[in-house]
């Protein structure tokens, strides 16, 4: 059985933690928070949400400007829970020595607000990540929902928080953790909010091979492991809103590539229009491709209508590939094997060789142009 799958009541501290606390683990300076900043106008801040023309029924817009400047006045009186999150999404508690308690706000909240405060003077703006490139004084936003790996994250503390286990190294293994997620709440706060890291290899050291240093002399490293957790601002939840401070930290941690993912979903609606599909029960096109990383690729390069409903529908007989029309003549999909031959269809990824009668999926291809030398020797008259 997995260990992520794990699940028992079993609190564990890691071994001496104390020690790690003061020597292992490197805290992190406080930065000054600046006071309190004037929050710009709505209009002239920019921020907007993505402009896809999809909103959940319940979505409501979060100004970030205006929790910065209220959390300000909460600061020191925060209650930070840290969990592990691990490589397949599972969630792990963490029994935290005092010493190490009082670095969660200055890890997790203070630049961040510094961040977000300072950049008010400077003319931060937000935009929606869809539509925005990351550029200086911008902070892009996304809604949870089109993650969804950080869905699955935060769907343990929100349905499934008492299977939640605590972290035990010679069970669970730090080097299986790809992430932090830290929980804030204050009694005045309605809702807590969450921030996410990437937990970086290079920031881990493990087993017997490493050495501390204590009182200008070198001695063994006694402790199971030790990590030093990165200061900088890197994802930000907000109710139904994801704000990114680092496109690159999102797509490690959860796999999300807003551009990529746009596009995708861009050809789908093409494919929708151009196309008629009988979807089995509850599927569709977008279900079908998701974390289906080669066919989110190959619909992002894919020319829509280039190949007619007919011609697939006849070159999948041709092929004994077994994608059937309905009785009104839509192509019937009944899964992601199904979906993936309808875009190689599309994308002309099949062929038989004139020479050995044999069938092949075409995993690259380049299509052939004449040379130069071809097209001056078009000119020249036979027999010269």
């Amino acid at each position: 059985m997995d260990t992520d799958a794990t699940t028992n009541s079993e609190e564990i501290t890691a071994e001496s933690a104390d020690a790690v606390a003061s020597e292992a683990v490197a805290a992190t300076p406080v930065p000054e928070v600046p006071p309190v900043a004037k929050i710009p106008d709505p209009a002239s801040a920019g921020d907007i949400v993505p402009d896809d023309g999809y909103r959940p029924d319940d979505y409501v817009e979060t100004d970030v400007f205006a929790w910065a400047n209220n959390l300000v006045q909460y600061k020191d009186e925060l209650k930070v829970e840290l969990f592990f999150i691990s490589k397949n999404y599972v969630l792990y508690k963490t029994n935290l020595a005092e010493g190490l308690k009082k670095q969660l706000e200055p890890i997790f909240i203070d630049e961040m607000l510094e961040y977000i405060l300072e950049g008010i003077d400077k003319g931060l703006i937000v935009r929606g990540f869809e539509a925005a490139e990351a550029e200086e004084n911008v902070l892009q936003r996304t809604q949870v929902h089109r993650v969804d790996k950080l869905r699955e994250t935060l769907g343990w503390l929100k349905t499934q928080e008492h299977e939640i286990v605590l972290f035990k190294e010679s069970e669970h293994d730090i080097n299986h953790m790809k992430g932090v997620l830290a929980r804030v709440t204050h009694p005045e706060m309605k809702q807590p909010f969450y921030v996410a890291k990437v937990l970086p290899k290079s920031q881990v050291m493990k087993g017997q091979t490493g050495w501390m240093l204590r009182g200008d002399k070198f001695i063994p490293f006694d402790a199971d492991a030790a990590l030093r957790l990165p200061s900088e601002p890197q994802l930000l939840v907000l109710d139904q809103d994801l704000y990114v401070f680092s496109q690159s930290k999102l797509k490690s941690l959860f796999g999300y590539d807003a551009k990529e993912q746009a596009i995708a979903e861009s050809k789908i609606r093409e494919i929708e229009e151009m196309y008629r599909l009988s979807f089995a029960e509850g599927l569709g096109i977008q279900n079908l491709v998701k974390d289906k990383k080669a066919l989110v690729k190959k619909l992002q390069k894919l020319e829509v209508g280039k190949v007619t409903q007919e011609q697939i529908l006849t070159q999948s007989e041709d092929m004994d590939l077994n994608l059937m029309p309905d009785d009104s003549g839509a192509i019937i999909i009944m899964d992601d094997k199904d979906i993936a031959k309808f875009i190689n269809l599309m994308n002309d990824d099949y062929m038989e060789s004139p020479v050995t009668g044999e069938r092949y999926e075409i995993i690259k291809k380049r299509l052939l142009k004449p040379d130069k030398d071809d097209d001056s020797l078009a000119d020249i008259p036979a027999g010269a």
